[in-house]
């Protein structure tokens, strides 16, 4: 086995510096982590890619577990972010200890012993926000524990097929023939699964837009749209586009595939997407809010529109630890306002017969059951689809285990599916 300094360019003692500086960025929280950590090896580009994924990595670990490390922190010495970088520091405990004072060494090795002995506070066993944790038992009773542990995981790296231009198995096939073993995911028929955290932008099936990232969870947001061919469609908050590309690939091309948002930044990002996809059919537009005047133009003329609705993004903390310390009941009450005001906005593009998805990254009924309930009571012209009969139409495996338990929504959690937390309801409107 190779010495764990052989992975490394850098001195154990600078590596630990450099990640004791990230902690303390990430931690501001004034920004998202990832934009952090982005603009921190801009700063850094000497850094290797073992130290730029140790440090990622070590910030991620103080995001996902902060309670539990400022909880340990407290019996050590030296500053609070080296602590914290320490406990977190993800690269073997050997090449570690080298970058240690004699005093930190037995801390950090009493620090792991009560880790491992698991006699902890409850809120450092779950790392959760105190405001985040009852609506969340209140929803799963005995699971929460479950959801909470796997809450504190790494999401796996999902893969969409852009079946447009290749078969998944086909897809597979290529990618293992570059050194990448996939898996089938389990439901969505666009999916495959990989093992780690691959470099995947300098792939040929990448560059050539036969692959895209993308989570299994949100793939099955665009197909419960079931966009077809030759239809007038709308992915209402496109974002950098992900859902629009699988919606446009599940039309082949044909009909018109507009994609709104209020982030003209964000839909530049699509547009290099959109010319490795093969794409013809879709049309960012910037729009200005909701009520926008190019919206109201197309009123009436949609066959189909999904509000992938701005949300705390709270089904993402795998990805995005930092938003369970940047979200708060008050951002919440917020985001619920402008949920409800989309919905009612989106709404009124569809035509009679049409096809409307509401949905969310977030696990918490308000931004979920509660708006698809408050919307529903208010638009009587809005015949509710249960979901779980539309996934069954789709020859969806255990399609009734992906809903609630009457079947009336979408209700993906990472502990039970292995997917980012979504949610989903489905409306028809009336002819």
């Amino acid at each position: 086995q190779r010495p764990a300094n052989s992975y490394f360019t850098m001195h154990p003692k600078a590596l630990l510096e450099a990640a004791s500086d990230l902690v303390l960025r990430v931690l501001r929280l004034d920004h998202p982590a990832d934009a952090v950590v982005s603009q921190f090896f801009r700063e850094h580009r000497g850094l290797g890619p073992r130290e730029r994924a140790t440090l990622a990595e070590t910030a991620y670990a103080v995001l996902r577990r902060k309670p539990l490390y400022e909880h340990l922190a407290r019996s050590g010495t030296g500053g609070r972010e080296r602590r914290l970088a320490i406990l977190g520091f993800a690269a073997p405990r050997d090449f570690l200890k080298q970058a240690l004072t004699e005093a930190e060494k037995p801390w950090l090795d009493a620090c792991d012993a009560a880790i491992a002995a698991g006699e902890l506070p409850e809120a450092c066993r779950h790392n959760l926000p105190a405001w985040l944790v009852e609506p969340l038992r209140q929803q799963l009773g005995g699971e929460f524990d479950a959801l909470a542990q796997a809450l504190l995981q790494a999401a796996p790296l999902d893969l969409r097929v852009n079946t447009m231009l290749q078969k998944r198995e086909l897809a597979a096939q290529e990618l293992k023939a570059l050194g990448f073993d996939s898996t089938p995911t389990p439901h969505s028929p666009w999916g495959l699964r990989l093992a780690g955290k691959p470099a995947l932008t300098r792939l040929e099936p990448f560059q050539k837009g036969r692959i895209e990232v993308q989570d299994e969870g949100s793939q099955l947001l665009a197909l419960l749209l079931d966009a077809r061919r030759g239809e007038m469609v709308t992915d209402f908050c496109a974002g950098a586009g992900g859902k629009t590309l699988a919606i446009g690939a599940a039309m082949r091309s044909t009909g018109r595939l507009y994609a709104f948002d209020v982030s003209a930044h964000r839909l530049d990002a699509l547009k290099p997407r959109l010319k490795r996809s093969g794409l013809s059919n879709v049309h960012p537009v910037a729009i200005a809010h909701e009520r926008d005047e190019r919206i109201k133009r197309l009123a009436g003329k949609m066959d189909r529109v999904l509000v992938d609705a701005p949300c705390t993004g709270l089904g993402t903390l795998r990805r995005n630890p930092d938003l369970k310390w940047r979200q708060s009941p008050a951002s919440v009450a917020e985001l619920v306002a402008k949920q409800q005001a989309i919905l009612q906005s989106a709404a009124r593009l569809l035509k009679p017969g049409g096809r409307l998805v509401y949905a969310t990254c977030s696990l918490l009924a308000d931004e979920n059951e509660a708006i698809a309930t408050e919307f529903g009571s208010q638009h009587p012209g809005f015949a509710p689809l249960p979901v779980a009969d539309l996934l069954t139409g789709l020859k969806l495996a255990d399609a009734a285990a992906l809903c609630t338990p009457d079947g009336a929504f979408l209700r993906l959690w990472p502990h039970r599916h292995g997917t980012d937390g979504f949610f989903a309801a489905v409306w028809q409107r009336a002819g």
